[in-house]
């Protein structure tokens, strides 16, 4: 699978672009401030229907103007599928597949799998659970089209269960009944993403120490470990032991929603205990084992989209990453850097051939 080109109406910072792509690596050198990350955040929307950065989709309309407009031409297959979407202000998001729209977006998810490296991925290590849970739905989300639902369906269970939580707080009548069977509910659909997430990280966590073994010349001793309470106790006893304590707090303290993905190295975490580059390196080979994944499962290679990767990272650690990516095992790739010399450099020392684009005010061309 590649994207061969793409045509931009005010999105961010382009007023209106057009440009075509190689099937290899693709490298767009500009200032801060250019938009070579929109540029990547643009491919991100055609593969996922969504903004890698900000989730109101709205605020991705260019200041001043009413709607914007993406549209890709991807080879999948041996076919040529055309991807659109465009976003009016105060309207639903209107996505299509050869011209005939979604009817629910979700439809969409897996068909076109992308990977971004970016530094907004150091919210992973410093922010909450939730950000290291997201990733691993996301991941799931492009192999298993059903995984998506069944989260949709335990978060509404969830929610249905504090709602009724709270009631009981407010009125003080306790439905041991009804809780039962909002238990019921929660345990069946919470036990099968349970299953799910386990067997996805026994596959993960193998590829990811791979991947940082290669990258650090095996420097550093790091673990990646997936924590669930319902790894120790059946989660039907989980809630029963954590009646009480949900009644005083009017919410539900147990179940797959506290998962949680401890990132380590030298036994401590990573978030205190870790430079700048070892966890820009750790990153890195989180979202090279997702690559591996989702090429294995899904039997094609994804998108891999690279945003100022080598800032943070030595110059030996740049140079394996590049050998590594460039090669047969990565299909289309897509970079930014600020500088189009040190892009030279890297891809002449290994002998890769890199198609470059300048990127200046929403304006590009080939460099």
């Amino acid at each position: 699978m590649w994207l061969k080109n793409i045509t931009l109406l005010n999105f961010k910072n382009y007023s209106d672009a057009g440009i075509s792509f190689s099937e290899t690596v693709n490298v767009f050198t500009g200032n801060n401030g250019s938009g070579k990350t929109n540029m990547l955040d643009a491919i991100h929307y055609l593969c996922l229907c969504k903004s890698y950065f900000n989730p109101i989709d709205s605020q991705q309309i260019k200041t001043s103007e009413d709607v914007f407009m993406i549209q890709g031409d991807f080879e999948r297959n041996l076919k040529n599928e055309k991807i659109s979407c465009g976003v009016k202000r105060n309207q639903k998001k209107q996505f299509k597949r050869n011209k005939k729209e979604y009817d629910k977006l979700a439809d969409h998810i897996g068909l076109f799998p992308v990977v971004m490296v970016s530094p907004y991925d150091v919210n992973l290590i410093m922010e909450g659970s939730e950000e290291r849970r997201k990733f691993i739905d996301n991941v799931i989300s492009q192999t298993d089209a059903h995984y998506l639902d069944q989260l949709i369906v335990y978060n509404r269970i969830l929610a249905n269960r504090n709602a009724f939580l709270k009631q009981i707080a407010i009125t003080r009548r306790y439905d041991a009944t009804l809780l039962q069977i909002l238990d019921e509910q929660l345990i069946a659909s919470g036990n099968k993403i349970f299953t799910i997430r386990k067997a996805f990280m026994d596959e993960f966590i193998p590829l990811f120490n791979q991947y940082y073994s290669y990258i650090t010349d095996n420097g550093e001793t790091v673990e990646l470990n997936y924590q669930s309470q319902l790894s120790e106790i059946p989660f039907e006893d989980l809630l029963q032991k954590s009646v009480e304590k949900d009644r005083i707090l009017e919410r539900t303290t147990a179940g797959i929603h506290k998962d949680e993905l401890a990132f380590v190295i030298s036994k401590m975490p990573l978030k205190k205990f870790g430079s700048q580059g070892q966890q820009k390196s750790f990153l890195i080979a989180l979202k090279l084992a997702q690559y591996a994944y989702l090429a294995k499962n899904k039997g094609f290679k994804p998108l891999l989209l690279l945003d100022d990767i080598f800032d943070k990272l030595d110059d030996n650690r740049v140079q394996k990453l590049m050998q590594m990516v460039s090669h047969h095992d990565f299909g289309q790739i897509f970079i930014t850097d600020t500088g189009i010399e040190r892009v030279k450099s890297i891809f002449k020392n290994i002998e890769v051939d890199v198609t470059l684009f300048e990127v200046d005010s929403g304006r590009i061309q080939y460099a």
